[in-house]
């Protein structure tokens, strides 16, 4: 069977709100991302919702208005026809991603000409012991003898190839443990210094902010309308009150002031340990933030978006999800993007744009090291740090903003999205100009 052509035709997201006390605190997540979803179908008017075969919704959390089916809350709420199908996915902060794949490989093989993938999430009112409140090192964990095997070296052509030896000590620490901790056992093993990762993070700030002044974002960013929280004295929401109607468009944890000095005084995240007895380095400014938000993408085969008139962004040239070492979670990006190089037929040197999601800038800067990519078109508008990451929705954003931002430069033949995801695996998706 011969495989159709997928493309991004549009993509769509709402500004990322502050987890606990941001603006979205007191709006219900499905009517968000709703409105995204409506966002996406008025763009684009020659297509009729009869004709989107499926939509399928990441998230992770599951909790509050986003418990159950959120697919089907959100399809009802943008109005889709109930002949429409729908699923939730669950791949943890890969699930919009997820999505993404699944909707593809749906009308690669015949299954439906358009569908939409999305990804939504509230982290503001869910989170709670981000890091663990506990020294991990005194607590009884199980013994997994295939986690502390001794590292073998694989053949550097192997995807799971690294190029340092994992310390024993890390591979011998408990495999259930918070991402902070991960991000902590790369530094050690990448053997990262504080400097390096807190520039990273003011680079991040510095590169979104200057993609809002640029008006880059415009065509990304699908206004919403919601009312703002009422905090009371304490800070806690009051959601028997409702405040200012507004048309919520940019991103909150975005700090354009960002300097050095400010990011080196902050405390390291409490809770991370050593397993080494070495520095801890992880701290809440080379972390990303905790967030409330939601993106979809709009995909269908390249015929029947030529049938229908539209401009696609880009076309899905491969994709990969992989698994590695749950301890070092992070570096996960990296063997889901082997292998999805590798079914593209290309080379990182090839890659003209990327998007990794900055869950910490250690694991994002030992992607793009340990690939070879080049780090001046690595989240040119700035990563995840600034925006931030709102788990089963970030994968979605990812997408969103590499196609508009090849379109916008041109000249850009392949970009590359991928994410680590919690538990220990990543995910990568190759995109080709059309």
């Amino acid at each position: 069977m011969e495989l159709k052509n997928v493309v991004v035709v549009d993509a769509l997201r709402s500004a990322f709100g502050r987890g606990g006390k941001g603006s979205l605190v007191a709006t219900r997540m499905d009517d968000v991302a709703a409105q995204v979803v409506k966002g996406l179908l008025e763009r684009n008017p020659s297509l009729d919702p009869y004709e989107i075969e499926d939509v399928i919704c990441g998230g992770t959390l599951h909790l509050g208005e986003l418990r159950g089916m959120t697919s089907n809350a959100v399809s009802k709420l943008a109005g889709l026809p109930p002949e429409v199908a729908n699923a939730t996915v669950d791949r943890q902060c890969g699930s919009s991603m997820q999505a993404v794949h699944m909707v593809a490989r749906s009308i690669m093989t015949g299954a439906g000409e358009v569908g939409l993938a999305m990804g939504v999430e509230r982290m503001g009112r869910s989170i709670g012991g981000a890091v663990e409140t506990e020294n991990p090192i005194t607590r009884p964990h199980p013994s997994l003898e295939s986690l502390t095997e001794p590292q073998k070296r694989p053949d550097p052509n192997h995807d799971q190839y690294y190029s340092v030896d994992f310390p024993s000590y890390l591979l011998d620490a408990p495999a259930r443990t918070s991402m902070p901790q991960t991000s902590q056992n790369v530094v050690e093993a990448w053997d990262l210094s504080r400097e390096e990762m807190d520039r990273f993070a003011m680079e991040s700030h510095h590169r979104a902010a200057e993609a809002f002044e640029a008006d880059r974002y415009r065509d990304q960013i699908h206004p919403i309308a919601i009312n703002l929280p009422v905090f009371d004295e304490d800070g806690t929401p009051d959601f028997s009150r409702k405040g200012e109607e507004v048309l919520f468009d940019r991103d909150e944890c975005i700090r354009p002031g960002t300097t050095l000095e400010v990011l080196a005084g902050l405390p390291v995240l409490r809770g991370v340990v050593s397993y080494g007895e070495k520095e801890i380095r992880v701290t809440a400014g080379n972390s990303c933030p905790t967030n409330d938000g939601a993106a979809a993408v709009l995909l269908m085969s390249e015929e029947r978006a030529a049938a229908l008139g539209l401009k696609p962004l880009a076309r899905i040239k491969s994709m990969a999800a992989a698994g590695t070492k749950p301890q070092l979670m992070g570096v996960g990006t990296i063997p889901a993007t082997r292998k999805a190089l590798r079914r593209a037929g290309i080379s990182a040197k090839e890659i003209g744009l990327a998007e990794i999601n900055e869950a910490f800038a250690s694991q994002s800067m030992v992607t793009v090291r340990e690939l070879g990519l080049d780090p001046g078109c690595v989240n040119v508008n700035g990563g995840a740090i600034a925006i931030g990451h709102p788990l089963g929705a970030s994968g979605a954003r990812l997408i969103t903003g590499l196609a508009h931002e090849m379109r916008r430069r041109g000249g850009v033949k392949y970009g590359l999205a991928t994410m680590c995801i919690g538990a220990g695996m990543g995910i990568a998706t190759v995109l080709e100009a059309v």
